[in-house]
Parts: C-alpha cells; structure tokens; sequence
C-alpha cells in the first residue's frame, strides 16, 4: 500500500475532529515551519537564547574580520584573525544545534503521526 492509500484510509475511519487532528500531524513541512516550529513548546526558551547568542557572536567575526583586514600591525591581525576564527567556530556549532533540534522535531511529528496511524487501523480492525 502506497502511503497516500494510507492516509485515506485511516482518514475514512476517524471522525471529524480526529481527522482534523490528523491532518495538523503532517510531515511535509517546509524550512520556515520547522523554524518556526522549533520557537514552540519546552525547548522555546532555549532556542531563544541560542539566536540571540549566534546573533552576537555573529556580529562579533563581522567586526573582528572588518578590524582584521584593516589594520597593518600583525599582532593585531594574529588576535583579530584568532577571534574571528573562534567566532566563527561558535556560530558553527550553534547551527549545527538549531539544526539538529529541527531534525529531532521532525522525527518527533513523524513518530506521533505513526502512532496516531497505528491506533486508528487497531480501532478499525476491531
């Protein structure tokens, strides 16, 4: 059975609200929902203080990289150079956090939306 087969029949078997509920379970969300999604629930805090953190730190390779390519003394541009480079490194790893949280997050909605599936065939087979 294909999945579109699937979805049409448990969504047969449901009744109004269940099929509503079901449908809000739908895994084919584009990048700016998962962004978006990841703003909600238990972890929101959290994904806050990370974008505010990788907005500075942001700021702070930007200006480190414009202080890098304008002064002529090399300390200066061994120092600004270094903090740039650790600047930079932070902002990575912070990605990669939002990133793997939108992955968790979909994984998540996919793992509900079957055991929603699961439930509705074991009642329709009963």
């Amino acid at each position: 059975m294909k999945k579109e087969e699937i979805d049409q029949l448990i969504t047969e078997s449901l009744n109004k609200d269940e099929a509503e509920f079901y449908r809000s379970l739908d895994g084919d969300q584009g990048l700016f929902q998962m962004i978006r999604g990841m703003y909600k629930g238990k972890l929101a805090w959290i994904t806050g203080v990370m974008t505010f953190v990788h907005t500075i730190i942001t700021a702070i390779a930007f200006y480190t990289g414009y202080l890098l390519f304008t002064t002529d003394n090399i300390a200066d541009m061994i120092q600004y150079g270094s903090i740039m480079f650790i600047a930079l490194i932070f902002a990575a790893m912070i990605k990669l956090w939002t990133w793997m949280q939108m992955n968790r997050n979909s994984i998540l909605q996919e793992i509900k939306r079957l055991e929603f599936q699961v439930a509705a065939l074991m009642e329709k087979k009963e």
